[in-house]
């Protein structure tokens, strides 16, 4: 960049994890892409198109569809002293690898006492929003939050789509970045000078004051969204994205709720037992006292996701909704 010229640049999410990738795949040799279509096809959603023409099959290698197997060689690569990054094509199919992801990724440093590591990522696009019915519009992120020995990460913004692998593969234990499907087109301002990004810190996305919002992946765009539509009445909204769901930055969300003293939560995926469950858990434990209402939470109803648009969009939390709960905490 020249002196005096932009600092941030439009750009899509789809395109902003495939810099990720490029970067990565450029600055170490050790740092090896697999996955199903990976490589010939580009990625079922085209975030690694171009890279097996860059750089060789040996360093993005489609495999078999067995997820199972090429999770527990990626396990085995990071052993070894490589750097895989795995890609799950949707988070469905991580299902079929929860043995190697579980009982093995997260567990081998506690069993070996400390002398083993998995430095693996795993990277799985997740979430609902563009018609793939019950099958492939999971967001399961919540069940391997709730695994010790595994980070879970869910970049929300251009800026962490790019910058999060980077911290991810400087970790010594296995990181999960899921990728939300619906986002991969969507666009956003990315600063000309990139780098790695905070993977420990939630983010305060929107200051405000009169009630805080948390979301985080997918539920980060509809809260924004419900933050303007708040301000047209005069409500200030402060808008929290998580981007870790473990290890949780629980502070930054008290020290929100300190300021406002209302709180509603967001979530795509079903509400029992969702992650927002623990942040509401972790707010009632530790800052009960300074609520001056009842927490809200909004999450994706109890269904399997529906297929038709219209259904779909009902099952979610919208913008209008999170903004009618965000009023509810001040009548």
């Amino acid at each position: 960049m020249t002196a005096g010229g932009p600092t941030t640049r439009t750009t899509t999410f789809r395109e902003a994890f495939r810099e990720g990738l490029r970067e990565a795949l450029a600055a170490d040799d050790r740092v090896f892409l697999i996955g199903e279509d990976v490589g010939r096809y580009g990625g079922c959603f085209g975030v690694s198109q171009g890279l097996l023409d860059e750089f060789g099959p040996d360093r993005v290698q489609d495999t078999p569809l067995s997820e199972s197997a090429f999770v527990g060689a990626g396990i085995g690569a990071a052993l070894g002293g490589t750097r895989p990054i795995v890609e799950i094509m949707t988070v469905n199919f991580a299902l079929l690898a929860l043995d190697q992801i579980v009982n093995t990724a997260a567990t081998l440093r506690h069993m070996s006492g400390g002398q083993l590591g998995v430095p693996l990522v795993i990277r799985i696009p997740t979430g609902p929003g563009r018609q793939l019915a019950a099958q492939h519009s999971h967001t399961l992120e919540g069940w391997f939050a709730h695994v010790p020995g595994l980070r879970v990460v869910t970049p929300a913004t251009v800026t962490d789509a790019r910058g999060m692998l980077a911290t991810a593969l400087a970790d010594p234990d296995p990181v999960l970045v899921f990728e939300q499907i619906a986002l991969y087109g969507a666009s956003g301002e990315l600063p000309v000078a990139g780098g790695a990004v905070d993977l420990d810190r939630a983010a305060v996305r929107r200051p405000g004051r009169d009630v805080t919002v948390v979301g985080y992946g997918g539920s980060l765009a509809p809260a924004l969204e419900a933050a303007d539509l708040l301000a047209a009445g005069g409500v200030s909204a402060e808008v929290v994205d998580l981007r870790t769901l473990r290890p949780l930055d629980s502070a930054t969300v008290l020290e929100s709720v300190t300021r406002t003293h209302r709180l509603v939560v967001v979530d795509n995926a079903w509400r029992s037992g969702g992650p927002m469950a623990e942040v509401v858990a972790r707010v009632a434990e530790e800052a009960l006292d300074e609520l001056d209402a009842a927490v809200e939470r909004m999450g994706a109803a109890e269904v399997p996701l529906p297929y038709p648009r219209h259904l779909e969009e009902a099952a979610l939390p919208s913008a209008d909704r999170i903004a009618a709960a965000a009023r509810r905490t001040l009548a």
